[in-house]
């Protein structure tokens, strides 16, 4: 077998909800039957999310965290009375997994949350996993399991880890590889890797599509496919916009991007090592797994339709000079060492000759541990709850749909992109 004819499938939480589900991605995997493929799952929807309050209560110390985790097993628990009989290994299995964090619960926390959320956050992965290993091997695929974090290497920046990828291409050619020349299917789990040291990482939250891409990247795909519950690329979130139409196709760089301005369809990290060696990406529903998607490589024309990204949870930092004096490179270098030291992801900025304005992600109490130490150097001014509309190839019509009712804080444009920090307007009521 030729690796370059491989196929990389990714699946997400949506995807992964429910027995159903699982069984519809047997389903879609039996038309691909004899063609090699490597496949990549998330967690169960709406699992990670769990696996956080998991780690925020275990932090607390408020006596709940076993019990959370308890919720947590009973939910897979009975996926798996579904769709095996009661004697099967993977209730073996998962409990093996489960017993790892169980006994991180029962001592007092010592370590950062960073770490702590990696080692216990990865059990999602991990679980949905095997699950579906379990389920495709008893329906008669061709497959074998791999563990991403004896093939992904990291540096140790937990919640964020840089990928190795000298070490990272040297596992792959000495452990995947040999495997894909015997069996015509691996299973393995995105979102996580491992350092040098052997403790888990993970690679930033909704990874699961960057780790396909490393994947495919390092394996030399024919392809990699991201089956999600839209039918592909739309001009805008469904759930926030009416008349929102899919692309058909889609250049790297215009998909580079819109994940960076927050379009949540692809994960930003996802595109720069397909496009660096001419990997062709599929965004495919698998609701309706026949339709075309989007299709995403080099050869498309740079002509769209406004495209519009929304981030929430945004806060507004305005930085002054406690002696009104300019904002200069030294004022500069600082906050910036800050921000890169508590890992805040920066959205949009504005330097004026006395302030300095950052629209930034709120969370994790980040905001707060960065305003508590610079607040000794800068006066700050702190705005919460806010929105970041982008829209790429912008008109004037839309820019002012978006505004309706809208205090807009910041706008800025460029050639091909707008971007407008806002509030909501409050409703008053006529007495």
């Amino acid at each position: 077998m030729n690796t370059t004819d491989i196929k990389v499938f990714k699946f997400g939480g949506a995807s992964l909800k429910n027995v159903a589900a699982i069984r519809d991605v047997a389903h879609i995997l039996k038309k691909y039957k004899g063609q090699p493929l490597m496949i990549v799952v998330s967690a169960m929807k709406g699992v990670t999310n769990q696996l956080e309050e998991v780690v925020a209560s275990y932090l607390q110390q408020d006596g709940k965290a076993m019990q959370l985790l308890e919720g947590i097993k009973k939910e897979h628990y009975e996926v798996c009375y579904e769709l095996f009989h009661e004697e099967h290994e993977i209730l073996t299995t998962l409990n093996d997994v489960f017993v790892e964090v169980e006994w991180t619960l029962e001592e007092e926390p010592v370590d950062s949350y960073d770490f702590l959320y990696d080692q216990i956050v990865s059990l999602g992965e991990l679980l949905c996993s095997n699950i579906v290993y379990s389920f495709l091997n008893e329906s008669g695929f061709n497959i074998r399991f791999l563990d991403a974090r004896d093939v992904i290497i990291t540096d140790n920046i937990y919640r964020s880890a840089t990928v190795l990828w000298e070490e990272t291409q040297k596992r792959c050619d000495n452990l995947l590889k040999p495997l894909l020349k015997e069996d015509q299917i691996i299973i393995s789990q995105g979102f996580i890797g491992c350092t040098t040291e052997n403790f888990t990482t993970t690679l930033g939250r909704e990874g699961s599509d960057y780790t396909a891409a490393i994947f495919a990247y390092c394996l030399d795909a024919e392809s990699m496919s991201i089956w999600k519950d839209v039918p592909g690329v739309l001009t805008a979130d469904p759930r926030f916009f009416d008349n929102v139409t899919k692309l058909e196709r889609m250049s790297y760089k215009e998909a580079i991007e819109m994940t960076y301005y927050g379009a949540k369809v692809i994960h930003p990290k996802t595109i720069k090592p397909l496009q660096n060696k001419s990997i062709p990406l599929h965004v495919k529903s698998f609701v309706n797994p026949l339709e075309e998607g989007t299709f995403i490589s080099d050869d498309i024309e740079d002509t769209y339709p406004p495209l519009v990204a929304v981030e929430h949870n945004q806060a507004l930092l305005q930085l002054s000079t406690l002696d009104f004096s300019f904002v200069a490179e030294h004022h500069l270098s600082h906050i910036f060492s800050l921000l890169a030291e508590l890992h805040i992801q920066v959205n949009l900025m504005q330097n004026t000759a006395i302030s300095f304005v950052l629209c930034v992600n709120d969370l994790d109490g980040k905001i707060d541990t960065f305003v508590e130490r610079i607040q000794n150097d800068f006066k700050v001014v702190l705005d919460r709850g806010l929105e970041l509309i982008s829209v790429r190839h912008y008109h004037g019509g839309i820019l002012d749909s978006l505004k309706r009712g809208k205090i807009i804080l910041i706008e800025e444009r460029s050639t091909k992109t707008a971007q407008l920090v806002i509030k909501d307007v409050p409703m008053v009521r006529r007495k």
